[in-house]
């Protein structure tokens, strides 16, 4: 017998515990200390932006960078179906409208083929989402986004260390945004990151990140700001992650390319593409799509594998079926088939950093149990 296989478990044997002791032993804890300005300007350096702005998580990354762009009310901002709702909540927040695209069947990211025929007077941006392990097509993304004066923001949350055309992910677009989610290659437990090669962009996500105080008088505000800031404990973590991405991404492409091996001749199921002309795969997670021909659903997958004690995770689900984006009257009558399919019939299988090589064997093991 085996215990649990995680979808999900980090690795935290580097220099975390020493950093983490040092912001102890300095009293350092809070949203200041050095670690914050150090992870800073070295996540900037490894993605090749000027600024790195650190915040509390993914998320408020995408409202600072949505507030920063001064895009509002009835501004919109074309985005994929398929992503987490934390990029369309982003955009309603602001007052802004998110408009939808489908999915690349193959690759799961946003169909770029589909973004001209959305744009309008109203749009102002276009909102990149790298999507598990294989960018988007920045160079149609941007050669769009200049034929028609739009902004970019870039989305690169599940693809630390990943490259498009030998050129960082996150160092595309006005503005690009980071996760530091557990499940992450890099993790601070919670937190996120902006990066920017605009000093007025920059200083704007500082200011929103931290109450929109002003230098010359601390507590008198001329704008609402928000409380996203990092704490120097986060900041320490991060840090000591950043110093092994390249060893992560190398156990991620190696787990990647074991459940490949395994699988590729196992019917009923589609497989992530290892690489495409742009990029090799990072397999932030190790997805997998069930064909037609399986005659249940990924719910009910995953709750196969769950009871021989693999863990397993549901692809994102789209955003026009949002109960939430329904009820403010978002996306009536609009449908992405790709983007349903893949969200009904696909799951993640286990794809942390400290899975081992013989849990692969036995989750692949499993999966060829459940579907034959």
């Amino acid at each position: 017998m085996f215990d649990m296989i995680p979808v999900n478990e980090p690795l935290l044997n580097g220099n975390e515990k020493k950093y983490l002791n040092e912001c102890i032993d300095t009293g350092w804890i809070s949203s200041e200390g050095p670690f914050i300005k150090a992870f800073e300007e070295k996540m900037a350096a490894r993605v090749g932006r000027k600024y790195g702005i650190a915040v509390s998580n993914g998320s408020v990354a995408l409202d600072a960078a949505i507030l920063a762009l001064g895009i509002g009310k009835g501004d919109e901002v074309i985005m994929p179906a398929f992503t987490i709702i934390s990029c369309a909540a982003a955009i309603v927040r602001a007052g802004a409208v998110p408009v939808l695209v489908d999915s690349d069947p193959e690759d799961w990211n946003m169909d770029v083929t589909q973004i001209e025929a959305k744009i309008t007077p109203n749009t102002k941006a276009i909102m990149v989402v790298h999507i598990y392990g294989l960018p988007v097509n920045m160079k149609a993304v941007m050669e769009i986004a200049d034929k028609h004066g739009l902004r970019v923001i870039e989305d690169a949350a599940e693809q630390h260390g990943q490259t498009y055309n030998g050129k960082p992910i996150g160092s595309f677009g006005d503005i690009s945004t980071f996760s530091f989610y557990p499940n992450k290659h890099i993790t601070t437990g919670e937190g996120g990151m902006i990066v920017t090669d605009s000093e007025e962009l920059a200083e704007k996500c500082r200011s929103l990140r931290n109450l929109c105080f002003i230098p010359e008088k601390r507590f008198l505000h001329h704008e609402l700001g928000h409380n996203f800031r990092m704490t120097n404990m986060q900041a320490a973590l991060g840090l000591a992650q950043l110093e092994r991405l390249d060893e992560f991404v190398s156990i991620k492409r190696t787990m990647g390319k074991k459940y490949t091996g395994i699988l590729k001749n196992q019917p009923g199921i589609q497989l992530p593409p290892e690489s495409n002309e742009d990029a090799e795969n990072i397999y932030w997670v190790f997805g997998v799509v069930l064909d037609d021909s399986i005659p249940f659903d990924a719910e009910t997958a995953m709750k196969k594998l769950g009871s021989m004690k693999i863990g397993t995770r549901p692809f994102f689900w789209p955003m026009h079926e949002q109960p939430v984006f329904q009820k403010m009257g978002l996306f009536a009558g609009e449908s992405y088939p790709i983007a349903e399919r893949i969200a009904r019939r696909g799951f993640y299988l286990p794809s942390g950093l400290a899975l081992k090589t013989g849990d692969i064997d036995i989750v692949c093991k499993a999966v060829a149990e459940i579907l034959n």
